[in-house]
């Protein structure tokens, strides 16, 4: 369900971003990199709601359960102020519109410092905390040197595949789609998970062959890394805010001991002369996904709320 009329495209791509870089948002969700990634699988769509930027999604997270729920973003400004009383139009607004196609309305993927400027503009709103969105944020410094004993099991990892294993670290660009995809297309092959979880990786494949198409027009950050001449893990994130980059793929051979830590460790050093933080996004409830994003020692847990009327 397309909410609203207008594309995430590249041909948008400069008034999104113009609205997406006003404000430090912070939440991996609202960067045109990973809005553009899923934009398909989220369907993803924006309208001009006064003096907002607004964008619509589908939410996949209650899968398991056969629901799909359409929700909405919170309202991106162009200014990088929020005005209470146009804020509060907006909301509103967008409430009659939802309402009418016979949906409930919600804000999701609302950041703490967003939800408490909404609370305040349109009180009557009720909030839930929204711990399988919360972003895992990191020091690019702490992933590249993995110092201390919290680390100790990483670096060993690493050291083992250096040692092991003779690779080279590429910056993917658009020439290299059909070796990316055959890749990911091994990888799933490899995973035995529910169908729940199996179905995400589906939409993620379906996604991940424009996103490698389009490297370049989209501006990610992007690396595999190659043993034998044949990628064998990747990465993939693209810029959020000032001074962060959001990581929204990695993945890599677990037949290879130590490549996931090595793949980390490099996009990390090939990042690191403009992003201070690394945002590893969410780990959506899955208990696995969550156990290794908590291993890397996350500095922040960026929670988010869900908003919605009384």
């Amino acid at each position: 369900m397309y909410f609203f009329k207008n594309e995430v495209s590249i041909e948008n791509r400069p008034i999104m971003e113009e609205y997406l870089n006003s404000f430090e948002y912070k939440t991996s969700g609202l960067s045109f990199s990973g809005l553009y990634m899923w934009r398909d699988s989220n369907q993803f769509a924006w309208e001009m709601i006064g003096e907002h930027l607004c964008i619509s999604a589908l939410s996949h997270l209650e899968l398991e359960q056969g629901i799909e729920l359409p929700f909405m973003f919170p309202p991106l400004t162009r200014t990088g102020t929020y005005d209470q009383d146009e804020l509060r139009r907006t909301i509103l607004e967008a409430r009659r519109r939802f309402e009418a196609e016979g949906h409930p309305f919600c804000l999701r993927l609302v950041p703490f410092h967003m939800m408490e400027m909404i609370q305040a503009a349109v009180p009557e709103m009720k909030w839930t905390d929204d711990r399988p969105n919360y972003d895992y944020v990191y020091l690019t410094k702490d992933l590249i040197d993995l110092k201390g004993r919290d680390f100790h099991g990483k670096k060993n990892h690493l050291n083992y595949f250096k040692k092991t294993y003779e690779y080279e670290y590429v910056k993917m660009t658009s020439d290299m789609a059909d070796e990316a995809m055959a890749f990911i297309g091994e990888f799933n092959a490899r995973k035995k998970v529910p169908a729940h979880e199996m179905e995400l990786l589906l939409m993620e494949e379906k996604a991940m062959e424009d996103v490698f198409r389009n490297i370049e027009a989209v501006g990610y950050s992007a690396g595999a890394i190659r043993i034998d001449g044949k990628i064998e893990a990747i990465a993939i994130g693209g810029r959020l805010g000032r001074n962060t980059v959001v990581e929204h793929v990695e993945k890599a051979n677990v037949e290879y001991r130590g490549l996931y830590q090595a793949i980390n460790n490099e996009f990390c050093k090939h990042v690191a002369s403009w992003a201070k933080y690394i945002n590893r996004e969410e780990d959506m409830g899955i208990p696995n996904l969550r156990k290794a994003k908590l291993s890397y020692r996350p500095v922040k847990l960026l929670e988010k709320y869900i908003g919605c009327f009384k």
